[in-house]
């Protein structure tokens, strides 16, 4: 035995009590069309793995049922029904009927003398190899008379099951299936004809309370196709995905039609308002469990149905009530309405649970009750457009009278009210102005406290690209003295030989010679050495001074006010250029620049952002190596998986932020420097930067370990340029 079975063998000895073995069902003439649940065992698989063969080795397992119609409930267990037929009657073929619709997954076996027989399997209506195609499972029972058969029923469903179980002969079987065609027939043409004439009495009326009212009914009446099993058979539904959630969803719609006809007829957003936003959390509950149902929740999506069902049929129950206290008439009819479908649910869930005897009563109670409900609820429509109407003509009469006493009113009052019109108006310009004052105070005070910020940045700034550029530019300076002396010598020389070219009295020979030796005399060939040298020192420096001015262009962006696609690579690598003299040899920049698009963006503002968050990040190393290095910043750049956003993330090894105060990092005025160290903007306007490209912004920090910034931006802007 394997432990699966084990398992089971214990769940079993857990929640049952053994009894003895309930009697075989004695089929005749005279005790068929019964349901034969006195005489059948059930066995629960928790989970559903068992076999055929490992159920027939459990059969002391099953345990007996003391009830005609068996409710198995609902659970995520798979149902074993075991039961023995005897045929004492001359008839040879049988048929056993489960008149239970909307189970996924009917299995039916039968044992004789031992061995299986036969195997038919249903997943709902129709049973195989029998007469009649029906929306009920039927299954052919060959039994000669005194004969035994052992069948098992294996039984599935994500909803509520029981398991009316009849044998018949096929004339009984045929009525029986006859009589409840009829019934259903009669209930779908009658419901029908409720839809058609209120559909009628809308495009005559145009009232919207006809319109929610035959909304209610369809869906109620689909409800209904659903629970008989007749409505996947009538849209030829063949697909089982689409078949197991049938019941649960039009359950769901149907309780969200009945919700809105209720606010519709009871108008409760003018008349209790805590009940309207009441009934709207039901139909929540109700888009839950639907939405629970497609991702495949089926189980909990039916029980929510039922609890929010229960819930909202209880509420508007008591919102009735209180309305009638109020307006008696038009909600009489509602409410025998409303109570005459609540007892006819109660009367087909009192029958589940063996309280009211399973009879063609029972069972079609909500049906009949549905119907009835149907016809009070348009009687209710009726006699609330009649009171509409006569409302209607009482508040014109009212409005008329009204009409009259206010033209007499307006031409007496008209001088006062010209009079308190211009006093209040005086009053109101006064107050205007005094609102525009304070607008412009505060604007000013805010331009101020952003320039604040700004004049800070700019004097890092400042400081920073001063001396950036003063060693390239000293570099410059000093060579200018030497290159100049040597250009005088070059002069100077450049005169000799002018002189020497025009002195005829001297010989070719003797001119070369005394070149030569003026050219020893001034070390020509270590002048030219020289001037070269000086050259492409003031080259370097000069290009150096052309790239930090490059950097500092790039990160001013004078068109910071505009939206404009900018390399995010690029506006960072300036910040750092700009930052070069914080940075020097004691902190290890990791850059990791990945390939990623030109952004749409205020790139001035964005360099701002990095600028701020890159100096906190200097200062964070500080303030942890105070005279030391060790510190390390690193910059990375990426482009995210779903392609439309760049990712910037900033990272330092300094002190780190405390937790406490973690989440005021950006709120304006607050800062942990010392006094004079910061304005408290930097942060708040970071913020405010990345929020205005629609991107996020947020905080990664372990204390006493660093910091990260993580910035995502959209590639492309949504936002009004």
């Amino acid at each position: 035995m394997n432990i699966r079975t084990i398992l089971l063998i214990l769940y079993v000895f857990t929640v049952c009590t053994l009894v003895q073995a309930n009697p075989p069902f004695v089929f005749t003439e005279e005790a068929g069309n019964n349901y034969i649940g006195r005489h059948i065992s059930i066995l629960k698989d928790p989970t559903r793995t068992l076999t055929f063969s490992e159920i027939q080795q459990l059969k002391d397992k099953f345990i007996d049922i003391d009830q005609d119609v068996p409710n198995l409930g609902v659970g995520d267990a798979t149902n074993w029904i075991r039961f023995t037929v005897k045929n004492e009657s001359d008839i040879e073929n049988l048929i056993v009927n489960l008149s239970q619709t909307n189970i996924d997954e009917v299995v039916f076996y039968t044992v004789k003398n031992g061995i299986v027989d036969s195997i038919v399997s249903e997943s709902s209506g129709s049973g195989s190899g029998f007469i009649f195609s029906h929306q009920f499972s039927l299954f052919d029972l060959p039994i000669k008379k005194g004969e035994e058969i052992e069948c098992y029923f294996k039984l599935y469903s994500h909803t509520q099951i029981s398991a009316p179980i009849s044998i018949h002969c096929q004339k009984s079987l045929f009525n029986k299936l006859l009589n409840t065609d009829i019934f259903s027939a009669i209930y779908i043409g009658l419901m029908l004809s409720m839809i058609l004439y209120n559909i009628f009495l809308y495009f005559t009326t145009r009232e919207s309370h006809y319109f929610s009212y035959v909304n209610y009914i369809f869906w109620v009446v689909v409800a209904q196709l659903a629970i008989l099993g007749l409505l996947a058979p009538l849209l030829e539904i063949e697909n089982d995905w689409i078949k197991s959630r049938l019941l649960t969803f039009t359950g769901a719609t149907s309780g969200i039609a009945a919700i809105f006809f209720v606010k519709s007829f009871l108008q409760t957003s003018e008349n209790s308002p805590n009940f309207n936003k009441l009934l709207n959390i039901f139909i929540l509950g109700y888009l839950i469990a639907i939405v629970l149902l497609g991702v495949g929740f089926i189980t909990p999506a039916y029980k929510m149905v039922n609890f929010v069902a229960g819930g909202g049929s209880a509420i508007v129950l008591i919102l009735a009530f209180r309305l009638s206290r109020q307006k008696y008439r038009q909600t009489k009819y509602f409410l025998f309405a409303w109570c005459i479908f609540l007892i006819s649910v109660l009367v087909y869930v009192l029958k589940d649970y063996n309280v009211l005897p399973y009879n063609f009563f029972t069972l079609r109670s909500v049906q009949i009750g549905s119907f009835i409900e149907a016809i009070l609820l348009s009687f209710a429509l009726g006699d609330k457009i009649n009171i509409y109407r006569k409302e209607k003509e009482e508040s014109q009469s009212k409005a008329l009278k009204i009409l009259l006493e206010n033209e007499r009113l307006i031409r007496v009052q008209n001088t006062e009210l010209e009079l308190k019109v211009k006093e209040r108006t005086m009053d109101l310009t006064v107050a205007n102005e005094s609102l525009k004052a304070t607008l412009k105070n505060l604007k000013d005070t805010q331009s101020q406290l952003v320039e604040a910020e700004k004049m800070a940045s700019l004097g890092q700034l400042t400081a920073g690209v001063a001396h950036e550029i003063n060693n390239p530019i000293n570099f410059v300076t000093s060579n200018v003295t030497p290159l100049r002396r040597d250009i005088d010598m070059i002069w100077e020389a450049i005169g000799e030989f002018e002189k020497l070219a025009l002195n005829s009295d001297l010989s070719v020979n003797e001119k070369q010679n005394w070149i030569a030796q003026y050219k020893d005399d001034l070390d020509f060939d270590y002048v030219k050495t020289e001037v070269e040298y000086l050259l492409k020192g003031m080259h370097e420096g000069a290009s150096r001074t052309a790239e930090i001015v490059k950097s500092l262009r790039v990160f001013s962006r004078v068109d910071e006010d505009t939206l404009k696609f900018a390399d995010i690579n690029e506006g960072v690598e300036s910040t750092m250029v700009i930052l070069n003299s914080l940075v020097k040899d004691r902190i290890n920049v990791i850059k990791e620049y990945g390939d990623i698009p030109f952004v749409e963006c205020y790139a001035g503002k964005l360099n701002q952002v990095f600028l701020n968050i890159i100096t906190n990040a200097i200062y964070a190393i500080d303030k942890k190596f105070p005279a030391n290095s060790g510190g390390i910043l690193k910059i990375e750049t990426s482009l995210l998986d779903n392609g439309s956003s760049v990712a910037v993330k900033i990272s330092d090894n300094g002190i780190g932020i405390p937790e406490d105060i973690r989440n005021k990092i950006f709120e304006p005025f607050f800062t942990t420097k010392d006094v004079g160290e910061g304005t408290g903007l930097g942060m708040s306007i970071a913020y405010n930067t990345i929020d205005k490209h629609n991107g996020k912004i947020w905080i990664e920090s372990v204390l006493g370990e660093g910091t990260t910034f993580n910035i995502v931006i959209p590639i492309k802007q949504t936002i009004n340029s």
